[in-house]
């Protein structure tokens, strides 16, 4: 049975990638640091469903904690590393830049530093559609200028994957970046926008749009993104021998190194959505216009081209089908919660 260590797996995305592995027969290592960024007791209410599974071992720990860090990897013979830890939020990067640099850097050289020590077959990370960040030219292609961050937290997503090519090139280590689009389902982050808006309009709230609505996104189903993952894990890359194509592509290197996206490939304004949302509640947004949000850019959609072509990525869930997921999820949740 193989071993998997899951950083982050108290959060969304790691919640359902570490319980996809334990249903697929995995031993899963979860690790979090179970930060306040929002509310813990979601948090909470994932692990319980991880910790009911024979497989899964759970370690309360801070990537930026190197030596608590290198006692787990003594511990466990880790074959795939999968690295969805992170300071989140674009936004928020604006107020507290100190925590991004803690573990969105720092944490994540800690992590690569036990990998390349225990040979690790498979590092796979979490980078962001916001590395993109000012490129205009739609859809966003990994072939693309992502040199223009418009926020500390893409910056830091950005050094990621620059990080994590070093590593790679100089020690071996096989790694594959994910460049995640907005992603939305059942246990979701209460601060992205499907999650934030469902709650506000559920709870008669003020909603507040910025850019006054001029603002698409490419939203990504959550088992659309888990199944990515899951077919990335047994692929670890190799290098290609003409350096001169890595010039003109920098998601591919001669070193054992890959970047993907991983998004719906399909792109909606955030009016249209508020729309969606308020047809499935039966209940009218109380929108507040507002101009552009530092750090924000305009529009995100992904050409997922290259990880179709890799690993035949077929993302299956529409925005519409995926909304009545969520919003299903979401009413039972906050009544379990209220009872």
């Amino acid at each position: 049975m193989k071993t998997i260590l899951v950083t982050g797996s108290a959060g969304f995305i790691g919640f359902h990638v570490s319980r996809k592995l334990l249903d697929e027969g995995y031993m899963v290592v979860g690790l979090d640091n179970m930060n306040d960024y929002y509310d813990v007791n979601l948090k909470k209410d994932r692990l319980k469903i991880l910790k009911q599974y024979k497989n899964y071992r759970f370690t309360h720990v801070d990537i930026s904690d190197k030596e608590t860090l290198k006692k787990v990897f003594a511990i466990f013979d880790f074959s795939v590393v999968i690295n969805l830890a992170a300071q989140a939020g674009v936004r928020y990067s604006l107020k507290n830049p100190y925590v991004y640099i803690k573990s969105n850097l720092a944490g994540v050289v800690n992590i690569l530093e036990e990998c390349k020590n225990h040979s690790v077959k498979h590092f796979i990370f979490a980078s962001s559609s916001s590395v993109y960040g000012l490129n205009e030219k739609l859809p966003f292609s990994e072939k693309d200028n992502t040199d223009h961050p418009a926020s500390l937290y893409s910056a830091t997503k950005k050094a990621n994957e620059l990080i994590a090519h070093a590593y790679s090139y100089n020690y071996g280590l096989p790694v594959t970046g994910l460049r995640f689009f907005t992603v939305y389902g059942p246990w979701g982050r209460p601060d992205m926008a499907v999650y934030k808006f469902t709650n506000l309009i559920a709870n008669n709230k003020e909603v507040k749009v910025y850019n006054f609505g001029h603002i698409d996104r490419d939203f990504t189903y959550i088992d659309d993104v888990v199944s990515g993952v899951m077919k990335i894990i047994d692929k670890p890359p190799v290098g290609i021998n003409d350096k001169n194509l890595s010039s003109q592509d920098p998601s591919i290197s001669i070193a054992r190194y890959r970047i993907y996206n991983i998004g719906s490939s399909r792109s909606i304004n955030l009016m249209k959505l508020i729309s969606m949302i308020e047809d499935k509640l039966d209940k009218k947004a109380n929108i507040k216009y507002l101009p552009m949000h530092l750090g924000d850019i305009k529009k995100t959609h992904a050409d997922t081209a290259k990880i179709t072509e890799a690993v035949d990525y077929k993302p299956k869930v529409t925005i519409n089908k995926g909304l009545d997921y969520f919003i299903k999820w979401y009413k039972d949740y906050t009544n379990n919660k209220n009872q």
